[in-house]
């Protein structure tokens, strides 16, 4: 699947995304090139999907998280999912197992902003929400010493 150095890679890249191919390749001990070409073979085999960045919610004005399970009504799953989809604060979304569909997370300005995006789903869906008091891991990459290659 990956071998040592396409981990070795994703594990720079985890840590930062924007570091340049001269920098990476030094790091993992190939040629620029060689480097290219594996970055090149990890995303046509969708290893990797993209390259991002990371916001702070805060500094932009998001005091709080919550994260929100939702259960639809009989035949509402199909609303609840586009109501989700078409409102910006919800930024992740999963659609799980188990007694609720959805569980998704917010990021909101005011406690009050959260109850009017609850209540446009209220007639939707049951909704059971949890404020975030900290995050104690970010998004962080799976495990990947344990692959083998």
């Amino acid at each position: 699947m990956l071998d040592a150095i396409d981990q070795d890679i994703l594990k720079a890249l985890g840590a930062n995304a924007r570091m340049s191919l001269k920098e990476l390749a030094l790091q993992v001990g190939l040629s620029s090139p060689s480097v290219a070409e594996r970055l090149r073979r990890l995303e046509e085999r969708d290893v990797i999907r993209g390259y991002t960045v990371q916001i702070n919610p805060r500094a932009l004005g998001y005091q709080f998280q919550a994260i929100v399970r939702i259960r639809p009504l009989p035949g509402q799953l199909q609303a609840v999912q586009k109501l989700i989809e078409n409102t910006p604060e919800f930024c992740e979304c999963d659609k799980v197992t188990g007694e609720d569909c959805f569980v998704a997370r917010l990021y909101l300005q005011s406690l009050e902003q959260l109850d009017r995006i609850l209540d446009r789903i209220a007639s939707k869906a049951e909704t059971n929400t949890s404020i975030v008091k900290a995050q104690t891991i970010m998004q962080r990459l799976p495990p990947l010493g344990t692959l083998q290659a």
